[in-house]
């Protein structure tokens, strides 16, 4: 059994099956087709709803990929579409400042943008063009042009106006409050961490489910349906950032938006690298933890972390164990956890928390693309000497991977132009990589070399012109 809000309107479901999408759901079943399919992949946004949940007491609105979303994650949930946000025959603001803005043509991408400017109304996004392009990345318009569509936003971000869901804000609580417990034998959703290390010894064989952003593309592009499937949604333990004495401690459940929030001033870099991974509908449903545990070689949570030296905490029932992430990863998807074990957090030390980390992202767009190469670049230098180097990089190899021979290039040796050319000449003892759609290997082993000298460039001012994001 899954219940969740339609708007306002209860939802009990008996049996569904476990990989029905919201998107067909809302399309098929409830003949809501306002939600559109566009590329059933997460990238193009057409689908875009809005998920309320109650946080310390109160509801909050994030935006979500309606074909990457699966109908039991909707349990405890409320779902909001494009055609909830009028009232009677009123249209909310958001629509009436888009549609009076002239940002929209055919209207195919409309609901989309509708909802993710829902979303960011509601979370009080910043009122100027960067903030706007942050939180809409993720949707695409065909035919209208941007410009108007950024200019509504603006408008709509400047203007807070109260609205039906604001006044039902305490009855949507209550409801969801009231939900019962999820019973689907087939999608199990543990509550806390003891529960789900006794359920998942009991089917060791099954998917954990975290966000889905990656594993439901399984179902929506490979047409794999899943088997049994375990979530990890409803456990509180694997959520947040909290500091233990030196340390700082990820919950492996903490979403990719909360990251880039709460590190901003922690690791800067990493918060600035978030603004390129993906979309926001994907970045506030994806975890740490799953992008760790996909083990795909161009995973851009991989090498940064690589890069701090950090550490997993894994469970397997009642035992536990902490792995360097530089031990994890041991073939192309595979890593070395258990039947049964599952990454409860992440572990980066202090010491590894340099200001002098800087993580570096080479795709075909800039944004809302896969890596063609990431360099992740972190050297400790003292009286002009590298005293210690950690560098990784994605897309070189079959996992994420440090370069150790390139580490040890620069270790004791002054940061000069003569240690940078040996360390560029390592990396080709480091990566033999491979050539594909997105990169060649000449070209990604030559971008490496960029990389280290772009970090070259920037820790010893050697400015000539000014550095961008792109490195041709």
């Amino acid at each position: 059994m899954t219940q969740f809000l339609l708007n306002q309107q209860p939802v009990t479901l008996e049996n569904v099956d476990p990989n029905l999408t919201v998107l067909n759901w809302l399309r098929n079943d409830r003949l809501r087709c306002g939600t559109k399919e566009g590329c059933a992949s997460g990238d193009c946004g057409a689908c875009t709803v809005v998920l309320g949940s109650v946080d310390d007491g109160k509801i909050r609105y994030q935006s979500a990929n309606a074909c990457l979303l699966l109908v039991g994650q909707l349990h405890g949930k409320q779902l909001l579409t494009v055609e909830d946000l009028a009232d009677g025959g009123e249209l909310h603001p958001v629509q009436r400042t888009l549609a009076c803005g002239h940002a929209s043509q055919c209207g195919f991408c409309t609901p989309g943008i509708v909802m993710s400017a829902f979303a960011m109304q509601k979370n009080g996004a910043a009122a100027d063009s960067a903030s706007v392009a942050h939180q809409l990345g993720g949707n695409l318009c065909r035919c209208t042009g941007y410009r108007p569509i950024v200019e509504a936003a603006l408008s709509i971000m400047s203007d807070s106006c109260a609205d039906k869901f604001d006044a039902q804000a305490a009855l949507t609580v209550a409801q969801l409050q009231a939900l019962g417990e999820p019973t689907d034998e087939r999608l199990l959703m543990p509550k806390t961490i003891d529960a789900l290390a006794e359920c998942y010894a009991r089917h060791p064989q099954a998917r954990l489910l975290a966000g889905g952003t990656d594993l439901n593309l399984l179902v929506t592009q490979a047409h794999r349906p899943h088997g049994q499937l375990i979530s990890l949604a409803r456990v509180d333990e694997l959520r947040g950032i909290v500091r233990q004495g030196n340390r700082l401690v990820i919950g492996a459940m903490t979403t990719l938006d909360t990251l880039q929030r709460q590190l901003k001033e922690t690791i800067p870099a990493l918060s600035e690298m978030l603004d390129r991974f993906a979309s926001q509908q994907v970045r506030n449903q994806g975890t740490l933890g799953g992008n760790i545990a996909n083990a795909s070689p161009i995973g851009d949570c991989a090498p940064a972390l690589l890069a701090l030296d950090a550490r997993l905490h894994l469970r397997r029932g009642t035992q536990t164990r902490d792995v360097p992430l530089a031990d994890f990863f041991i073939g192309y998807r595979k890593t070395v956890m258990q039947p049964g074990e599952f990454i409860s957090h992440i572990i980066i030390d202090d010491v590894t928390l340099s200001r002098n980390v800087q993580l570096w992202k080479v795709s075909k767009r800039r944004e809302d693309d896969i890596s063609s190469v990431f360099a992740a670049i972190n050297l400790d230098v003292s009286d002009g000497i590298v005293s210690r180097a950690r560098i990784a990089f994605g897309g070189m190899a079959a996992t994420p991977a440090r370069a150790l021979q390139c580490e040890a290039a620069w270790i004791g040796r002054a940061l000069n132009r003569e240690t940078l050319n040996a360390a560029c000449a390592a990396l080709a003892a480091d990566f033999s990589p491979l050539s594909d759609a997105r990169a060649s290997a000449e070209y990604r082993l030559q971008v490496a070399k960029n990389l280290l000298k772009r970090y070259f460039l920037h820790m010893t001012s050697e400015h000539l012109v000014e550095v961008t994001d792109y490195v041709r």
